[in-house]
């Protein structure tokens, strides 16, 4: 029935022989009953379930080594202890043999200068690691920074030799 404003007052009742997916559904639902030596099952009521979801956990910050590049006041640990090239190198474990390749390619990178930072690529130390954090404990620390160098030579050259030889055809390593 529609009212003289246009606006249906009623919906009107389905007809008795329409089908639709949910009346034939429910017709051809089953209730079976199961019994086990006599006994009655009572069938599962299935109305409601729960979902948990478990949810994501917060990582947890992972503190910095105690011998990062960072002090507490946001700058680089820059090295002023003494020494001299041969204590580092001794100290580092480098061989006396090798001294000579080391003292040419550290001139020619730092002048032997352990506080050396490249401004625009922030390569730090005696041998200009790139970057600087890769040096375990402190980058600017000779000894660190040779020891660290002594692992790059004999990694990727084969020997400090390899390393001089690279570094005079290049004048990088």
């Amino acid at each position: 029935m529609v009212a003289p404003t246009g606006v249906a007052l009623a919906d009107p009742t389905p007809e008795e022989g329409s089908e639709t997916a949910y009346s034939l559904a429910l017709e051809d639902t089953q209730n079976l009953t199961v019994t086990a030596e006599g006994a009655t099952i009572t069938p599962v009521q299935r109305g409601a379930f729960s979902v948990y979801v478990t949810p994501k956990p917060t990582p947890t910050p992972t503190p910095k080594p105690a011998g990062s590049q960072e002090s507490a006041g946001g700058g680089p640990l820059f090295y002023t202890g003494g020494g001299a090239p041969a204590e580092w190198m001794a100290a580092a474990g480098i061989a006396e043999s090798d001294w000579g390749y080391v003292d040419y390619i550290v001139s020619k990178e730092s002048g032997w200068n352990p506080n050396a930072t490249n401004k625009s690529s922030g390569a730090c130390g005696l041998v200009q690691a790139l970057p600087c954090s890769k040096v375990p404990g402190n980058g600017y620390d000779p000894v660190d920074n040779l020891r660290w160098a002594n692992g790059y030579a004999t990694g990727r050259y084969g020997s400090w030799a390899g390393a001089h030889s690279f570094w005079t055809k290049n004048h990088w390593w």
